[in-house]
């Protein structure tokens, strides 16, 4: 049995109705329900949460699954949040320190965390085309998701020992929206990394 969270980061402002999020979360829990061997749990962060429940989550999952939409290059505030509080109350349970030593404090940060051996992955909803990252002279520098804008999300999960799975990035979901394509292509994702 593989233990399965997900944290659906979607949340609603301005034009921003969360659905896109939502819709990927109801395909990924449906996803793991109608599959054997997989137990899942959620989080809904726009809908509140326990701190301490969410901490002892992260200690039952083996993979996490985070999707969020990217609000200007970054997290959307109620996410950051949730990391933020989520992670602090977990002290002890998610990491230790920092890893270094008194001894030696040069060496060695980023090496206390107490999940080794669970593994997550990151997916992202962008109106920023995949272009964008990948062709020379465009906005990003072909710097992808994962080296560029959320780089220190990544550092952040083998802050607490985890590892990544392989990224799915949604690019493009306002101006040139392909839901059902996006779906097919993220359960093909799922059924190969984690299925």
């Amino acid at each position: 049995m593989k233990n399965i969270l997900v944290i659906n980061g979607g949340q609603v402002l301005a034009h921003s109705g969360a659905k896109y999020n939502t819709t990927i979360t109801e395909v990924t829990l449906d996803f793991f329900n109608n599959k054997e061997g997989f137990e899942v749990k959620s989080t809904q962060i726009a809908a509140g949460y326990d701190c301490a429940v969410e901490v002892d989550k992260y200690v039952w999952a083996d993979v996490i699954i985070y999707h969020t939409p990217i609000w200007w290059f970054q997290l959307p505030y109620d996410f950051k949040k949730y990391i933020d509080l989520v992670f602090t109350e977990g002290y002890g349970s998610l990491y230790r320190s920092d890893g270094r030593k008194s001894e030696n404090p040069a060496v060695n940060y980023g090496t206390g965390g107490l999940l080794q051996g669970k593994k997550y992955l990151l997916t992202t909803s962008w109106n920023a085309p995949k272009e964008a990252f990948t062709l020379p002279g465009e906005f990003f520098g072909q710097k992808s998701v994962d080296e560029g804008p959320l780089y220190g999300f990544h550092k952040m999960n083998e802050f607490i020992g985890m590892s990544a799975l392989p990224s799915f990035h949604f690019h493009d979901v306002e101006k040139n929206n392909k839901m059902e394509a996006d779906i097919n292509a993220w359960i093909a994702h799922l059924e190969n990394v984690i299925a």
